[in-house]
């Protein structure tokens, strides 16, 4: 029997790209499914196809940036399923430009969604995971969070930042807590659409011609999961075999 059949796992981000790619295949895998987004319309359409396939899914509408929110996500879960075994901090926005733009609202945005949002979703599922003395919490970062590169300075310090708590986490989680670092690189998702300076927009939109399907993160996600409990995969970079950056 696969180590997913029966977890619990919470997606956030879950109405498109690895979310929904996520949520499809841990869905076939026997998990019960909590999934998290705004787009109230999307989730229930994800929510009604794992279902009708023979899943086991709930959703609540979630914005990431709104503790409360994500609050009312994990509580959703144990109020469901009875625990939390997995927690995917999938949501994420990209809206690169250069430093000199000054895009300061979307700085803000990326550090709302990006790093608190993650946090967030940390601090609503940690304490069920204590009391569980089991539990995976698996952040989404970037190939940004590895390297910098023009127009990224503002995004890979979120996923910099992705990462340095994914490394806290495995430290602090010891036995109990495991934890996973999964950096995509071009994944072909509605990441791309949030760019607002065109020639940036251009530029990304070239290098994403090269873009992979957001089932080859899905995948490495559902590898995480199903490895036995004494296995913590820590760090996965995937990107497109020809994907020079």
């Amino acid at each position: 029997m696969s180590e997913i059949n029966g977890k619990v796992v919470i997606i956030t981000g879950a109405s498109s790209g690895l979310g929904e790619a996520t949520a499809h295949r841990l869905a076939k895998a026997g998990a019960k499914l909590v999934l998290g987004a705004r787009r109230e319309e999307r989730l229930e359409a994800l929510r009604d196809a794992i279902v009708e396939q023979g899943g086991e899914a709930i959703y609540r509408v979630t914005d990431v940036t709104d503790r409360d929110q994500v609050e009312a996500l994990a509580t959703a879960a144990k109020e469901a399923y009875g625990r939390i075994d997995v927690l995917v901090n999938n949501a994420g926005v990209m809206p690169l430009s250069p430093l000199d733009q000054l895009k300061v609202d979307e700085w803000e945005q990326m550090i709302d969604v990006n790093i608190k949002g993650v946090l967030y979703g940390v601090a609503a599922v940690l304490p069920t995971m204590r009391e569980q003395h089991a539990g995976h919490i698996i952040n989404l970062s970037s190939v940004a969070g590895h390297v910098v590169f023009p127009a990224s300075a503002v995004y890979s310090a979120t996923k910099y930042a992705v990462k340095a708590l994914s490394e806290g986490i495995r430290q602090e989680g010891g036995e109990e807590i495991r934890s996973t670092n999964i950096s995509p690189g071009a994944v072909a998702t509605e990441l791309t659409t949030s760019i607002s300076d065109p020639d940036t927009a251009e530029n990304v939109n070239e290098l994403y011609e090269m873009a992979i399907d957001a089932d080859a993160i899905a995948r490495a996600i559902t590898y995480a999961i199903e490895q036995p409990a004494d296995v913590d995969v820590n760090e996965l970079i995937i990107r497109p075999t020809k994907q020079p950056l």
